[in-house]
């Protein structure tokens, strides 16, 4: 959390930044690896991964096919080189996440909620990547490992912040389990082109409200008795 990218947390790893195009006839070097995988991350967020085409790329960036080589085998390679990218980040952010110093139960799992919603709404890029990618992974048995791994990841940190909230394992399995189908719903809703201003709002109070707050309440009652 494309990757669950901005909230009250740790910033998401980016993306390197849009590559300048360049004249052709200039030296490859003048072009790194990322400024490849930029074009690659781009043309996946405009047509999805059937659009990363080597000849398109290489016009877009303005070089020649040749430039391709000086950094990538093949296209096979390009694009494994763009998901391990995207996958490292998705870690980096769950690293990041779990190394927050734990404060009120209740406090955190807003904060991971405005995480995974604000980094959603303000970068779309990133959200519609992580969409065409879950795509892939219906077609490609590597792709659903990897994001296998990323759905772990996050999962396992939710289960941690409502196990936190709860104090009971099978009540925090089952409502991390329903935290993460609602952000991945949110996403869906917010990638639409044409969205009220204030749907991300609106989506982050029902979450916070029947998921954080309640539970919150129920568990205090609990307690109380």
């Amino acid at each position: 959390m494309k990757s669950i990218a901005t909230p009250a947390g740790p910033a998401k790893p980016a993306k390197s930044a849009k590559p300048t195009k360049i004249a052709k006839g200039q030296q490859a070097g003048r072009l790194s690896r990322n400024d490849w995988l930029d074009a690659a991350f781009n043309a996946v967020v405009e047509g999805g991964f059937d659009a990363v085409r080597v000849l398109t790329l290489a016009d877009t960036l303005g070089v020649t096919r040749g430039s391709f080589y000086w950094h990538f085998t093949d296209h096979a390679d390009l694009l494994a080189a763009l998901l391990l990218r995207w996958q490292e980040g998705e870690r980096e952010s769950s690293r990041s996440l779990e190394a927050m110093p734990p404060g009120d139960p209740q406090a955190d799992l807003v904060r991971v909620l405005d995480y995974a919603l604000a980094h959603a709404g303000a970068d779309l890029e990133n959200m519609r990547f992580e969409l065409a990618l879950r795509g892939r992974g219906r077609r490609d048995a590597a792709v659903a490992n990897m994001l296998a791994e990323v759905d772990q990841l996050r999962m396992k940190l939710f289960v941690h912040k409502f196990e936190r909230l709860t104090g009971n394992p099978k009540t925090a399995s089952e409502l991390a389990a329903l935290f993460y189908l609602a952000i991945v719903g949110s996403y869906q809703a917010m990638a639409r082109p044409t969205n009220p201003p204030q749907l991300e709002a609106y989506l982050k109070g029902l979450i916070g409200q029947y998921l954080i707050q309640d539970q919150a309440s129920a568990t205090a009652k609990t307690l109380s008795k």
